[in-house]
């Protein structure tokens, strides 16, 4: 497994396919990685049709180095941005963002510019720190973060999920949601409406906000957080080869 190092002792992992048209990137959500299942079925699906596609893991995450809890989406953003414009500088992209992917993807498609094919976000989860700690945490867990540095929740999904003090400093000043959104390449979000992570209605004001007009949202009536059953799946595919050239050839 290939590694780049945008820190001293920091190496990121990634795994590049080559194939023609845009580079497709996918950006994995908080504490996960490059081998979850979405990320795996599009190589799987790019490998089939002779695209190209990256997939990486942020510090802190998977097999990259770095430590998890003194990081945040500014940290994370710009390793995104590395591992790109080491593998690929100068390539046109195509953004698939899951969860916590779908807010680096915005933050990196706004840098990008021209060079954006276009944006595919899964249950997109812009500026969650705000909500987790003005919204979700009662305030005796805020306060517990702030003396603590780290708290944990329960998650439906595995082990309980940490929340660290650097997590909300090193993203506060990372927010998209509070301004226009400058991407004009299309856009295209899938959200589950039984996704208990993050609410569907907030894919309704991303819309509002993103300035491009091709803006198209998906709401999958009985899709959870992850969206990885295989309809869920067959429908990013779907969704990821339109956006390449209608049938995805």
């Amino acid at each position: 497994m290939p590694f780049v190092s945008r820190l001293p002792g920091i190496d990121l992992a990634y795994e590049v396919l080559d194939g023609r048209g845009p580079l497709v990137m996918f950006c994995p959500g908080y504490a996960s990685d490059m081998q979850g299942t979405k990320a795996l079925a599009l190589e799987a699906w790019c490998k089939a049709q002779g695209r190209a596609m990256l997939r990486f893991d942020y510090a802190g995450h998977g097999a990259s180095g770095g430590v998890f809890l003194e990081n945040g989406i500014g940290d994370w953003a710009a390793d995104a941005a590395f591992v790109l414009e080491q593998v690929a500088p100068g390539r046109e992209v195509l953004l698939v963002g899951s969860s916590m992917g779908g807010w680096i993807s915005l933050i990196l498609g706004q840098a990008l510019g021209a060079r954006l094919a276009g944006l595919v976000l899964l249950a997109p989860a812009p500026d969650f720190t705000a909500r987790t700690l003005e919204v979700e945490l009662p305030p005796e867990q805020q306060e517990a973060i702030r003396k603590q540095g780290v708290i944990y929740k329960p998650s439906e999904y595995g082990d309980p999920m940490p929340f660290s003090l650097a997590l909300l400093e090193r993203s506060a000043g990372h927010y998209v949601m509070t301004k226009p959104i400058a991407i004009t390449a299309p856009v295209r979000i899938l959200h589950g409406m039984r996704d208990d992570a993050v609410p569907w209605e907030l894919s309704l004001k991303l819309v509002q906000n993103l300035t491009g007009s091709d803006v198209r949202a998906s709401f999958i009536k009985a899709g959870d957080h992850r969206l990885s059953t295989p309809d869920d799946l067959a429908l990013l595919e779907q969704t990821v080869g339109a956006l390449l050239g209608q049938d995805g050839g």
